[in-house]
């Protein structure tokens, strides 16, 4: 299990830009990082690097476990890191009970984290009903729900509270409170702060 992420002189470019340059950060289990910066800073794109969607310019990406022990990247991304990005992802056409039920059998995970998900984040409601058909803040729930229904250690997360009411944005900063409680790990661009306390870096800042 992902124990601790260290990014160590990261530098990463979008065609002919760079970025940013000689970017560090560790994060430890229990640990939650905003990243915060102008549009284009590279928030997002520090976020796909991770992930594994982005190769570096130069610089080092490395997981550990709870002993400092590496591991394997790519195992590490497959099993125990969640990328929720500004763009849900979702199938239109399919119903949420379909979207959510093939994204948690996707991602390994059986029915009882489908139904915790359900209940966490009030979406009862709304299983019957098209994708297509949901509101923005809606869509959002049901794909904050994956987090849920197949729990992995690593959340990278993209402005994942901006189309949420403060209602919905306080239950998911308890979501997020207990998940770094239990061990995990949380590294999320914003705007607006997290509704949790979190460690702030301002990606670009020394450009």
């Amino acid at each position: 299990m992902i124990h601790s992420l260290t990014l160590s002189s990261l530098t990463l470019a979008r065609g002919e830009r760079t970025l940013f340059r000689d970017l560090s950060l560790s994060v430890s289990a229990g640990e939650a990082i905003a990243l915060t910066g102008a549009n284009g800073a590279g928030k997002t794109s520090l976020l796909r690097a991770v992930a594994g969607f982005l190769r570096p310019e130069a610089g080092e990406i490395a997981f550990h476990d709870a002993d400092r022990n590496a591991l394997d990247p790519t195992e590490a991304r497959a099993r125990q890191v969640h990328m929720l990005g500004h763009l849900e992802g979702l199938k239109g056409a399919r119903t949420a009970r379909e979207e959510l039920t093939f994204q948690a059998e996707w991602l390994g995970r059986g029915h009882h984290g489908i139904d915790e998900a359900v209940q966490a984040l009030g979406l009862k409601p709304l299983l019957d009903l098209e994708v297509r058909k949901l509101s923005a803040g809606q869509r959002r729930r049901l794909a904050l729900a994956r987090l849920i229904a197949a729990p992995r250690a690593l959340w990278l997360l993209d402005e994942p509270l901006s189309p949420l009411d403060t209602r919905w944005r306080e239950a998911v900063g308890g979501l997020m409170q207990r998940h770094l409680d239990g061990g995990g790990l949380i590294l999320a661009a914003v705007h607006d702060p997290l509704p949790i306390a979190a460690r702030v870096l301002d990606v670009g800042a020394g450009r």
